[in-house]
């Protein structure tokens, strides 16, 4: 190969973005169990991270607690709402330190921030630290919501990833983008490659919550929608290529 050639090579390989804020549910690290955190799924995940990282990309993650605790569902029974969801924060913490733990365990520096008060198991959320920590290659996991109830983990996303200046939000989830229909009810439901908010909005797609859609949007923040159960997505996202759904302006 020519040296103009290995350049060129050279210069397709480079990640579209630099900084993303990676969306990680609850549900994902559950793998085919019920409940819980299913290892090997936990460890996919974390292959397809350091597939990212490798690639030079700063890397935040905000992850949810839906596999541990759903404080919306509690409270649908009877608990008050408030305290069903900071319980449903607290879950988010214990699903961010196995991930750091799962992180570490293969190499990777890792931080959980959270925005509730819990100085013996992670540290507070300070923004000007986690910029630090992304400038230095370290994954910096987001945990406990906003701190506050009624929010949920998309907009924490939103808002995280507006403020470290995340140039795309990437929402993990278990289909391979945004349908026009849930296609498990209707197989013949379209893949949308491509969509604007206001496009998205007038169809009533729930990419994620009006809060932290609307966020976004004012952002001027893009969504990229895509599977993690496919393995490789997370990285061929982050180079550019055709797959997922993109959200955007």
């Amino acid at each position: 190969m020519s040296q103009n050639s290995e350049c060129a090579a050279a210069c397709t390989a480079a990640p579209k973005y630099k900084r993303v804020l990676l969306k990680l549910s609850g549900e994902a690290l559950m793998g085919p169990d019920q409940f819980g955190i299913n290892r090997q799924t936990l460890a996919d995940i974390v292959t397809d991270i350091k597939e990212v990282l490798a690639l030079g990309v700063q890397l935040g993650i905000v992850v949810g607690g839906g596999n541990i605790f759903r404080g919306v569902a509690l409270g649908a029974t009877g608990m008050d709402r408030a305290t069903g969801d900071y319980m449903g924060m607290l879950a988010t913490v214990m699903n961010g330190m196995a991930l750091q733990d799962a992180l570490r365990n293969a190499g990777v520096e890792a931080r959980v921030q959270s925005a509730l008060q819990l100085a013996q198991v992670a540290e507070p959320y300070i923004r000007g630290r986690a910029l630090k920590y992304l400038e230095k290659g370290r994954v910096v996991i987001f945990a406990a919501g906003t701190g506050n109830p009624f929010f949920t983990t998309d907009t924490t996303a939103a808002l995280r990833g507006a403020e470290i200046g995340a140039e795309v939000v990437l929402k993990a989830t278990k289909v391979d983008g945004i349908y026009s229909e849930d296609p498990k009810k209707n197989p013949n439901a379209t893949l949308y490659k491509s969509i604007t908010f206001d496009e998205a909005m007038k169809r009533d797609l729930k990419v994620l919550d009006a809060t932290a859609f609307a966020l976004c949007r004012d952002q001027k923040l893009p969504i990229k929608v895509f599977s993690i159960i496919k393995r490789g997505a997370m990285k061929r996202v982050v180079m550019g290529e055709d797959e997922g759904t993109l959200v955007h302006c």
